[in-house]
């Protein structure tokens, strides 16, 4: 399988490259425009394996996405790109909106106009994955049941606002175009390649 998976550079992104790497037969494009939560140095014991490849872009771009679609002709993508720092987003809300709403958006026109040029066995075998948050669901107290995946979106911040908006274009393009679409939300992690600030303010 040809996966085409973006912000494999940062720390969730990075450990699914190289668990994609290692412990399978898949071939992954990485996509990632390198911003100050990326590192190279995350893939980079992968990075000679013939199967992984690196593309320095950024999902705003609509034609670039287009082009890497038209190129690399993935099987299946795993959105994992965004801005996810909450205090940050809380100070300049505007990146957050561009990358993870639009880009969202700009990444699933390239996906559906893809797609759309694709046979019935691969476009019924085709996979576009989304990677989102807990956040867009709310504040859990310590007594409260846990969500569930009909949990009422309830965001709280200006990047829990912008996940949620990005998982709704998502389930649209779904319900809209066919795109075969499906979100996760995941909760908190941490591990090898974590950025200091997320863990321990700065």
């Amino acid at each position: 399988m040809r996966i085409l998976l973006t912000g494999g550079c940062g720390f969730i992104g990075s450990a699914v490259v190289r668990h994609l790497i290692r412990n399978t037969e898949h071939s992954v494009l990485n996509v990632d425009c390198m911003t100050y939560a990326a590192s190279e140095d995350t893939v980079s014991e992968v990075a000679d394996d013939p199967r992984y490849s690196h593309a320095r872009a950024n999902i705003v771009n609509g034609v670039e996405m287009q082009r890497l679609f038209e190129e690399y002709r993935p099987d299946a993508v795993m959105h994992l790109a965004a801005e996810s720092h909450v205090d940050r987003s809380i100070d300049g809300p505007g990146v957050f909106i561009q990358t993870n709403v639009v880009g969202t958006y700009s990444l699933l026109e390239a996906a559906r106009k893809y797609w759309n040029t694709l046979g019935e066995a691969e476009k019924k075998a085709f996979r576009f994955h989304h990677i989102s948050t807990d956040e867009v669901f709310g504040h859990l107290e310590p007594n409260d049941p846990p969500f569930t995946e009909t949990t009422p979106y309830d965001p709280r911040s200006p990047y829990s606002a912008s996940k949620a908006s990005s998982d709704h274009l998502v389930r649209a393009w779904f319900h809209t175009y066919g795109l075969p679409t499906f979100v996760t939300n995941t909760t908190n992690n941490y591990g090898i390649w974590h950025f200091p600030e997320k863990l321990i303010p700065l």
